[in-house]
Formats: structure tokens, C-alpha cells, sequence
């Protein structure tokens, strides 16, 4: 499936704030805590605890949050098929970069290893 142009700017203009709370609760669900979500999202974006509430508080949007982000190497490692969309396959590079934060929180909802989702080997 590709993005359309519609789609991404959709996804470029929601703000964090308003996804995080999901996160929470979806991985919550599943017996997972907030810390690991933390953990997952600092592997990703290099943001710590006080900076995703600084984020949030701010309400930035996705497109500033990767904006100032220091995407991991590994990050191209995530692949698989979140909400319809193969992400390897994504062109649009922040929409690919939000379906990487959704996968890893889905993974960590599914109960997978940290070492595992954290692309560790």
C-alpha cells in the first residue's frame, strides 16, 4: 500500500501528545510498563524521560518530534507491516518514521524481548 500525500501530511501535523496516551494504555494492557515504552522511544528518537514530557507539554507535532530526534542507526532494521503499511516500503520518510515508533510499541504490546525490539541481534 502506498501513502498518499493526504495521509502523510495528516500524520506529519498529529501532535505527540495526543498518541502518547495510547501508547501507554496499549502497552499498559499487556502487562508492559511505562518505563519500557520510555526505553523503546529513547532507543529510537534519543529522547530520555524528561524530554518526551518536555515534547508532550509542548504539544509538538510528529513532524517536529522526528524533526529533533537523533533517529538510531538501527532504525532501518524495523520492518514488518503496521496499520496496512509495509514500512521498508514507506517512501515518505517521516510517515516511515512514525510507523517505525508504532511497530515498536506494538512489539512491546506483544510481549516480544526488549533485546529483540531494541534490534540488539
Amino acid at each position: 500500500m502506498k501513502t498518499t500525500p493526504e495521509h502523510n501530511e495528516r500524520v506529519a501535523k498529529m501532535t505527540f501528545s495526543s498518541v502518547y496516551p495510547h501508547y501507554v494504555t496499549k502497552v499498559e494492557k499487556k502487562d508492559r510498563t511505562k518505563e519500557e515504552l520510555h526505553q523503546v522511544i529513547e532507543w529510537l528518537t534519543g529522547f530520555d524521560e524528561n524530554k518526551i514530557k518536555e515534547l508532550i507539554n509542548e504539544k509538538v507535532t510528529f513532524e517536529t518530534f522526528f524533526q529533533r530526534a537523533k533517529l538510531n542507526p538501527n532504525a532501518h532494521l524495523i520492518t514488518g507491516v503496521i496499520c496496512g503499511y509495509r514500512i521498508e516500503e514507506i517512501e515518505n520518510t517521516l510517515t516511515q518514521q512514525v510507523r517505525y515508533l508504532d511497530k515498536l510499541v506494538d512489539e512491546l504490546a506483544k510481549g516480544r524481548k526488549m533485546e529483540k525490539i531494541l534490534r540488539a541481534g
